[in-house]
């Protein structure tokens, strides 16, 4: 069964972007377009959870927080 379907457990793990209703899919549930999802998959590849992430900004510090953090 290719990575992009239904896993055991009944979630899909791998977003295939070149599956338009997948896509589609994947757009409507991240809350995105999918041009976004997209994008995402090329930043940080294929895993769902990963361009969940990514989506939603989990960060919460950017790179220059932590630089001026560790400088002090």
């Amino acid at each position: 069964m290719p990575e992009s379907r239904i896993q055991p457990g009944g979630e899909r793990q791998r977003i295939d972007i070149d599956r338009e209703q997948e896509l589609e899919d994947w757009a409507r549930k991240l809350d995105a377009t999918p041009q976004q999802v997209k994008d995402a998959v090329r930043a940080v590849g294929n895993r769902a959870d990963d361009v969940e992430m990514h989506l939603k900004g989990v960060r919460t510090t950017t790179n220059s927080d932590e630089t001026r953090r560790a400088n002090r």
